[in-house]
């Protein structure tokens, strides 16, 4: 399946990009026990069919982009239920062909959607942990280990044929540093998006400003930006990265509810997590798309617990 079209393509034509929003959450209410080290990676064993089903909802609801069940399929992963690299490998291969499937199923009813694009979902190794570490950051591997760890999911992706790369919830900066290194081997569109500690530092620490100054200049980096953080935290980490790139920003918080990793459960979140940045959390992704776009989001959408309905009403609204 070759590409498409590009991520930068699409970003040249000067529109706000929407993005899916949760899919484990949607396989959730279709009946998937998730509570499993794979995560939705599960569903790819199980019941790929349900996949494709919601990426085509996502499509159906507006959005743009629809990235890949493989966040947290990884060789490695799949080890541990006696699955050959190979065998791993072609069920990362299967869930780019399940995005495509649905896609090619909505252009088919609706021939003027496009652009749509499949994003390849490269989950960092906090993910594979299985821990919330994808949050905290605190697990060190040296570059090698780290371009080891990715490479194999990364070169399956880009042979399935994504039309981008999307490196998300990143914690990590070094961790970012070794997955540009092996992006570059591969001459395909990526996005890089963080997890938060606060409005100006990933979750290891390091500045955003940092972070931008980084990926700035990197020509295969189409995007930069955050994910899976609290509504309010959008619009200071968003503030942070644009003086220092003029790279389109991405962003696709989550549905403003907070997550234990300890006990794997969601609760409302309490207080202002705006904070210091002043102004409250917006409401919903519908309500806080006019002030990301004004602070440079090209590209929005939702993650952990956010629905078809979420991305229906920010397509509307942005």
């Amino acid at each position: 399946m070759p590409p498409l079209s590009s991520l930068s393509a699409a970003l040249e034509s000067g529109r706000t990009l929407i993005a899916d929003g949760a899919l484990a959450t949607e396989l959730e209410a279709r009946g998937c026990n998730l509570d499993d080290p794979l995560w939705s990676a599960k569903v790819l064993l199980e019941q790929p069919g349900l996949i494709r089903d919601v990426h085509r909802d996502y499509f159906a609801a507006g959005a743009n982009i629809a990235t890949t069940a493989s966040y947290q399929a990884t060789p490695r992963g799949f080890a541990a239920r006696g699955m050959a690299e190979e065998e791993a490998l072609d069920l990362v291969e299967l869930s780019v062909r399940l995005a495509d499937e649905a896609r090619r199923e909505h252009l088919m009813e609706h021939p003027d959607a496009g652009p749509l694009l499949v994003g390849g979902s490269v989950g960092p190794y906090g993910a594979y942990l299985a821990d919330g570490s994808e949050y905290r950051g605190d697990y060190s591997l040296a570059p090698g280990e780290f371009e080891e760890f990715h490479a194999p999911r990364v070169a399956a992706l880009v042979k399935a044929g994504v039309d981008f790369l999307a490196f998300e919830t990143l914690p990590s900066f070094a961790e970012a540093e070794a997955l540009l290194a092996l992006s570059r081997e591969h001459g395909v569109d990526t996005w890089f998006s963080f997890s938060l500690r606060d409005g100006g530092h990933i979750s290891d620490g390091t500045p955003l400003a940092d972070v931008a100054q980084r990926v700035n200049g990197q020509p295969h980096v189409a995007a930069v930006g955050v994910n899976c953080v609290p509504l309010g935290l959008v619009r200071p980490a968003l503030a942070a990265l644009r003086p220092h790139t003029d790279i389109p920003l991405v962003a696709y918080p989550n549905s403003g509810e907070t997550y234990d990793s300890a006990t794997k459960t969601w609760s409302q979140a309490s207080g202002d997590e705006g904070g210091a940045a002043g102004g409250g959390a917006p409401a919903s992704l519908a309500a806080g798309a006019g002030e990301w776009q004004q602070a440079g989001a090209r590209i929005l959408g939702g993650c952990c617990r956010t629905t078809p309905r979420d991305i229906a009403a920010l397509a509307a609204q942005a």
